[in-house]
């Protein structure tokens, strides 16, 4: 019988859902300020805007949503890779994206007071910046516990009131725009490793929202209708503000970095719209704390749910959310926060390219194995199609992990050794119960028809189990009435 926190827990409806993917993927234009000067001026910026989203976050958005609605449940992402690969690369696959959205996360408070701080200098100072640090992570995490439908309520009214001060400075901006400045590039000064970092950065993880399948309310017509008004709404966010700033402005690209949106809206509109952009930024950072931390935690909730992890993940406080999984995911964000910005971005960027290779993979394998999966929404394509459609983003993938560093590339490598250990070191403590682990799914996940009675990592001493048929992920129709 599902609990009565489950049966209370408000479900996420689509307008919420969209800003909750918004602040997964996007935030607003803040951030975008790189791109120009990595490209050596505006016109790669505006390129970039307009063809990264066809090759990637299209693509990507089409697959997240055939999949979150063929199996819609918490975990994701890793219900997809199990199903098509085995658990060994599920829970692979949920360690590496949960670690990319925790250093993800722990840039956000970090943002918050690089933009106080040129009103509040005292926050550049470690004696006042490390107890807000704290603080800020604290109250975003107790929100984040209040449930669901607080935080989606609290991205509703983060993104209305960020993104207004840019559609009033593109309205001052259209008497002052000349076209011809969007044209200006300079090859000399391009920095490559750092467009395509930042490009990337800028519009991946569109596939977050996924772990939160088992919250949302009719996910099959929700999850498509909310993937593409946010693709409209994070390219609008970012091509708008573009436009206007680059097109009334002269400048040179050295000077675009974070933070001189607030500059252009000084020269465009005054002291009162530099004012109004810089609070937006620092409130954006809060949404996008909230929406990471969210999917974050959801995923382990279903890893739980799952059998991945230990049962005390999947645990719920009385306003639904996963207690632990958010007090766990927020401790990552603390001891993660030391990092500089662009060693987070740089190293998240190449954890995220693995993952999204195996989901890539896991798409075009379950069209291949799984043909009669039942599939609420479907890409309108043949598989050869899916497979040519996905081609790009896999290659855009392979691209961004060539250019990483070799620092990111060792310490990348560590993390995956340790979830290449992490796993058998869990099997072994459900095989001789050192912890307590979910044996038996609640009848609330088996009514979605996503798992077999057992979990996933029960049995696995039998190498047998581990083939396909142990991980066997059915489809979102009804069950028979006596079936396993």
């Amino acid at each position: 019988m599902v609990s009565d926190v489950s049966k209370s827990n408000p479900k996420l409806t689509l307008v919420p859902l969209i800003a909750l993917i918004f602040y997964e993927v996007s935030g607003g234009p803040f951030g975008i300020e790189d791109s120009i000067r990595a490209g050596g001026g505006p016109l790669l910026s505006i390129l970039g805007f307009l063809i990264f989203p066809l090759i990637w976050s299209i693509p990507e958005a089409l697959v997240t949503a055939e999949l979150a609605t063929s199996f819609p449940d918490n975990g994701g992402y890793v219900i997809w890779i199990s199903s098509a690969f085995g658990p060994f690369w599920g829970f692979q696959e949920g360690f590496w994206k949960w670690f990319s959205g925790v250093m993800d996360n722990a840039l956000y408070p970090v943002l918050f007071l690089d933009y106080l701080k040129h009103s509040l200098p005292i926050f550049d100072q470690m004696i006042a910046r490390i107890p807000a640090l704290l603080v800020i992570t604290i109250l975003l995490t107790y929100l984040n516990y209040r449930g669901l439908h607080v935080v989606g309520f609290s991205a509703i009214l983060l993104a209305v009131f960020s993104l207004f001060p840019f559609l009033i400075m593109a309205v001052l901006a259209i008497p002052k725009i000349r076209p011809s400045r969007w044209l200006i590039v300079d090859f000399k000064v391009v920095d490559v490793r750092g467009y395509f970092n930042s490009m990337f950065w800028n519009l991946n993880y569109w596939d977050k929202a996924s772990t939160l399948a088992g919250e949302i309310e009719n996910p099959s017509k929700t999850f498509p209708k909310a993937l593409l008004g946010a693709v409209v709404l994070v390219v609008s966010s970012y091509l708008v503000p573009l436009l206007a700033g680059t097109g009334a402005l002269r400048s040179e690209p050295s000077e675009w970095a974070d933070g001189y949106f607030a500059e252009v809206g000084m020269s465009i509109g005054g002291f009162w719209l530099k004012l109004w952009i810089q609070v937006a930024a620092a409130m954006s950072n809060l949404g996008l704390f909230e929406a990471e931390m969210t999917s974050d935690a959801f995923q382990l909730l279903g890893m739980s749910k799952m059998g991945f992890l230990p049962a005390v993940f999947g645990s719920r406080s009385k306003y639904g959310t996963p207690t632990i999984s958010i007090l766990f995911s927020a401790t990552g964000v603390i001891f993660l926060s030391w990092m500089t910005f662009l060693e987070i971005v740089e190293l998240l960027n190449y954890l995220y390219a693995f993952g999204m290779l195996l989901e890539l993979s896991a798409f075009i394998a379950l069209r291949l194995k799984r043909p009669d999966l039942h599939r609420p929404y479907k890409v309108p394509l043949q598989t050869f199609g899916a497979a040519m459609m996905c081609l790009p983003s896999a290659l855009l993938l392979i691209f961004v992990i060539c250019l990483a560093t070799w620092r990111t590339f060792f310490v990348s490598a560590a993390i995956v050794a340790v979830g290449f250990i992490l796993y058998p070191l869990l099997v072994q403590a459900r095989n001789r119960k050192w912890l307590a682990f979910e044996a038996e799914l609640s009848s609330s996940f088996l009514s979605n028809g996503c798992l077999q009675s057992h979990s996933v990592l029960s049995e696995l001493d039998d190498p047998e189990i581990l083939e396909e048929d142990s991980v066997e992920l059915l489809s979102t129709s009804k069950m028979k009435s006596g079936e396993e």
